[in-house]
């Protein structure tokens, strides 16, 4: 086995593209284990290992700055990785449960059984985000979120989570057809999100007088810079796309009609 990979070799294994690993290089976050005489860049195990914090830390929510001062400042990688390994351990544990959850509200449904309430949001959390919501929106929009998602019963909190299931399934279905933002298909997914948006109290979709076009384009941008909020477009190649796909519809929406 090679004891070092191209730059192309990386970007395929880790999911990502050689242009973010030589934006890494620019800002340096990574650099490059030997630049080849030919100009290709290449990358040996101690570099891969620092990719693998950076991604893993970028899927904290964590921008690049933050990573860049991070591994400074961290510098032991096995204590470090295997902080980080304890913390994915939990989010294990915490997604079994809500595929446990899911599955048995499926059974349920299937077999005309009723709901177990107690059952069906074992591992669901949505306090978690509670700290980023007050700072981007504000305590009172998350009070209000907070007091809209406490007063809907198990049915309605079912519903409401199938029909985000539905419309991200619908984004990524449309963008791994690669259809164009500004389609007909496309327009009429972000007209479906743009009201979603608007049905969840404390957001400024859903504030009277609120700016409903700065939000939307505001988590557009969002959706591809974050990607914990990317994940939930992502499609089978991986990567952004999905999460791009989804900015640039909403944008073009926006424009139009908000």
């Amino acid at each position: 086995m090679s004891d070092e990979w191209s730059i192309q070799q990386i970007a395929k294994l880790a999911g990502t593209t050689s242009r973010t690993l030589r934006h890494y290089d620019d800002i340096g976050l990574l650099a490059p284990s030997r630049i080849g005489g030919n100009g290709y860049r290449y990358y040996d195990e101690r570099a891969l290992v620092r990719l693998q914090r950076i991604l893993l830390l970028r899927d904290l929510g964590l921008g690049l700055l933050q990573i860049k001062e991070l591994l400074e400042n961290v510098t032991a990688e096995v204590p470090a990785l295997e902080a980080h390994l304890a913390w994915l351990r939990q989010e294990q544990n915490r997604l079994a449960r809500q595929i446990a959850s899911v599955e048995s509200t499926i059974d349920a449904l299937r077999g005309g059984e009723p709901l177990m309430a107690e059952n069906m949001f074992d591992g669901f959390d949505h306090t978690k985000y509670k700290d980023e919501v007050e700072e981007r929106w504000g305590k009172k929009a998350y009070a209000d979120s907070d007091r809209w998602w406490r007063g809907m019963s198990a049915e309605e909190k079912a519903a409401w989570q199938q029909k985000v299931s539905d419309l991200g399934r619908d984004w990524i279905a449309a963008a791994e057809r690669g259809i164009a933002p500004e389609s007909e298909e496309a327009q009429a997914l972000a007209k479906r999100h743009v009201e979603w948006l608007s049905g969840i109290p404390g957001t400024p979709a859903a504030a009277p007088g609120g700016d409903v076009k700065a939000y939307v384009l505001g988590l557009g941008e969002m959706y591809v810079a974050d990607p914990r909020f990317g994940a939930n477009y992502a499609t089978s190649a991986g990567g952004s796309a999905g999460a791009e796909f989804v900015r640039d519809a909403l944008r073009v929406y926006a424009e139009a009609n908000l």
